[in-house]
């Protein structure tokens, strides 16, 4: 599918500062409950005012240049962006086992997983160049806690899902969900399959949830993800185009 462009009354506004637009990406330490943790901001300094802000969950692996890049990647947009950190700032995973360990351990403890997802929500209103309007979007493990973050109520004006693990924990539902759900995912993706996606899709029906999902075939789990053996350029270039045209829809 080809990569499409979408002209926008903010585009276009922006388009006239593009030259000197000034992109500042910073660390952003924070703390929820008893422990510290280092997110990621970046900006264009160079706008009066940010058309919005969104804030990115990292993937199992933590906090990394790829989230930084995105974050980037939006800024320059003219969205201030929040790169939050769910592990904490004393983590520093550097291996698959300890990827699963960290990954995992919230997993079993859903509570602290809400804790740190709505305390860094909470965070991202002290961020430079927060903005009212926010939206929450996340890869992989960050897109499975997007969805974790709309089940516990996180009040935001969108979730965005990418490639994210898609079931619902025994015992939650998407009753306490107020703001439309957008799913990117693979036909082929091997740790989500299409009967989760069916799942879930029926789910925020019967909650009454606004939802879409966009459906990328032949496109496996790590579709978004540079240097990735599953990285798929036009699922990859269709579902940011798509992204942007939801958060200038939206914000």
């Amino acid at each position: 599918m080809p990569f499409r462009l979408f002209a926008t009354a903010s585009a276009v506004a922006l388009s006239a500062a593009a030259a000197n637009a000034q992109i500042v990406g910073e660390p952003h330490t924070y703390t929820v409950g008893d422990t510290t943790f280092e997110g990621y901001v970046a900006r264009n300094t160079d706008l009066e005012n940010s058309l919005g802000t969104v804030l990115i969950v990292h993937d199992w692996d933590g906090l990394t240049e790829y989230e930084q890049r995105r974050a980037e990647m939006l800024a320059a947009l003219g969205y201030t962006a929040f790169a939050i950190d769910v592990y904490g700032a004393e983590t520093d995973p550097q291996s698959v086992d300890e990827y699963r360990e960290l990954s995992g351990a919230l997993y079993e403890d859903r509570d602290l997983f809400r804790e740190r997802l709505l305390g860094s929500v909470d965070e991202a209103a002290n961020v430079p160049g927060a903005t009212d309007g926010m939206v929450v979007m996340g890869y992989c493990f960050g897109g499975a806690a997007v969805l974790e973050a709309a089940r516990a109520g996180a009040e935001l004006d969108g979730f965005v899902s990418f490639h994210g693990g898609l079931g619902t924990p025994e015992g939650q539902d998407y009753s306490a969900v107020t703001a439309p759900v957008v799913l990117f995912h693979g036909t082929a993706d091997p740790v989500s399959g299409m009967d989760a996606l069916a799942s879930l899709l029926t789910d925020l029906q019967d909650a009454g949830v606004t939802h879409t999902a966009d459906v990328f075939g032949g496109a496996r789990h790590s579709f978004t993800v540079w240097g990735s053996d599953d990285y798929d350029l036009s699922a990859d270039q269709e579902s940011w185009s798509e992204l942007i045209e939801f958060l200038d829809e939206t914000l």
